[in-house]
């Protein structure tokens, strides 16, 4: 078991039952998957961009990473329907708990200047999104191999549909939100 699910079965399910004040645990927001997206617009122009990118991705990962095509044609961006633009990634379960492990406590301290992450990225629906500018914070990617800075961005999926309920959620967990 990943170590931050069972902080999550041990510490955060009761800390967050007394907070809430709710008995029953399935009532108590959860984290459903993470979902990890990168745009890779220049994969037009350079075809080895993309290859990068998703090489990068699958090791940040630990899975294989899925291409997005272009939906829509757009002449200005010399966009064809169907080109390769992006790659992303859903995890669940383990590898979820383990990602979010390194997020926090890894990738998020490397951050240049870094003072905490936005409190107020949440949607609306207890879902939270953040954008990370480069993918060498992650110490799985070694930075002699990287040829350029891709951009990504993170998206937490929750089970409740409160804001706040997410927001205590991942301040459990650690998050580190800017005051």
């Amino acid at each position: 078991m990943a170590r931050l699910q069972d902080r999550y079965q041990k510490e955060i399910v009761p800390a967050l039952a007394k907070k809430f004040n709710r008995t029953n645990r399935l009532s108590l927001p959860k984290l459903q998957k993470i979902v990890i997206n990168m745009g890779v617009g220049k994969a037009l122009q350079d075809k080895n961009r993309m290859t990068e990118a998703v090489d990068q991705l699958k090791l940040i990962a630990g899975q294989q990473p899925q291409v997005t095509k272009a939906k829509q044609a757009i002449s200005t961006f010399r966009l064809r329907q169907g080109n390769d633009i992006g790659c992303r990634v859903t995890l669940r379960g383990k590898r979820m708990y383990e990602f979010l492990d390194r997020l926090i406590n890894l990738a998020l301290p490397r951050i240049r200047d870094f003072r905490g992450v936005n409190p107020k990225s949440f949607d609306g629906n207890g879902n939270y999104s953040m954008g990370l500018t480069e993918q060498l914070v992650f110490p799985e990617v070694d930075p002699d191999k990287v040829h350029f800075t891709q951009g990504m961005d993170i998206t937490v999926v929750t089970s409740t549909r409160s804001d706040e309920e997410a927001r205590e959620l991942l301040r459990q967990f650690g998050m580190p939100f800017r005051d």
